[in-house]
C-alpha cells in the first residue's frame, strides 16, 4: 500500500476533484485518510497565494512555495507516523512545472535549480499521479471561474505542461489521461494506492 500520494496536473486537469473523491472512497473502505493541498492554508501558504495574485518576483514566489512545503512536510510526516494515508493535491512537481516556466528567462536550467533547492528537504511521495491534458482542453474546463489567476493562460500552461512531462519520469509517476471519465480515474487511483 502507498501511504503518501500526490496528485499533479495543470489547472483544469481534474486532479483536485479526483483526489477528493479518492479520499472519500478510501474513507468509505475504513482507511484513515488525510486530504491536504498546496499551497497550504498556513500563514506561509497564504503568503504564497498572495505572491501568485500579485504576480510577485518569480524567485520570491519559488522560495515561499518551497518554505510552505518544508513546513507542510513536518505535518505530513506526523500523519504518516500515525499510520494514515496522506493524499496531497499539488506538491513539489507543481512548483517545478509552474515556477520553472516563470524562471526560464532568469535561469539557464530552472527545473534543476528548483529541484536542487528541495533536495533532502522534503518528503518523497510513494506515488505521484499526473493528470495529462491538452492545455486548450483544460482552459475550456475552467473558463467559468470568476477570476482566472495569472498562471491560467494558454501560452503559460503549455510551458507548464511540457515541464510536467519532463519532471514526471520514473517508477513513482503514473500518467493518467485526464479526459477519461471521473469515476474511471478515481477507481484507477484507488486501486493503485491499495497495491
Amino acid at each position: 500500500m502507498k501511504h503518501f500520494v500526490t496528485f499533479e496536473g495543470i489547472d483544469g486537469s481534474g486532479k483536485s476533484t479526483i483526489s477528493k473523491l479518492v479520499s472519500e472512497k478510501l474513507r468509505s473502505a475504513e482507511y484513515e485518510v488525510v486530504w491536504t493541498f498546496e499551497p497550504t492554508d498556513s500563514t506561509v501558504g497564504k503568503y504564497v497565494q498572495e505572491c501568485i495574485r500579485s504576480q510577485s518576483n518569480p524567485f520570491v514566489t519559488s522560495f515561499t512555495f518551497i518554505a510552505d512545503r518544508i513546513q507542510h512536510c513536518k505535518q505530513i510526516q506526523k500523519w504518516l507516523d500515525e499510520g494514515k494515508i496522506v493524499l496531497c493535491d499539488r506538491y513539489a512537481e507543481s512548483t517545478y512545472a509552474y515556477q520553472a516556466a516563470q524562471l526560464e528567462i532568469e535561469l539557464k536550467n530552472p527545473l534543476k535549480w528548483l529541484q536542487d533547492l528541495s533536495l533532502g528537504r522534503i518528503l518523497v511521495p510513494d506515488r505521484t499521479f499526473l493528470f495529462v491534458i491538452d492545455p486548450k482542453t483544460s482552459l475550456a474546463r475552467i473558463q467559468h471561474r470568476t477570476e482566472l489567476i495569472p498562471f491560467e493562460r494558454l501560452a503559460f500552461l503549455e510551458k507548464v505542461h511540457r515541464n510536467y512531462l519532463t519532471v514526471s519520469k520514473g517508477k513513482r509517476f503514473v500518467h493518467l489521461d485526464a479526459t477519461k471519465p471521473i469515476d474511471e480515474l478515481v477507481q484507477l487511483c484507488y486501486e493503485d494506492i491499495l497495491l
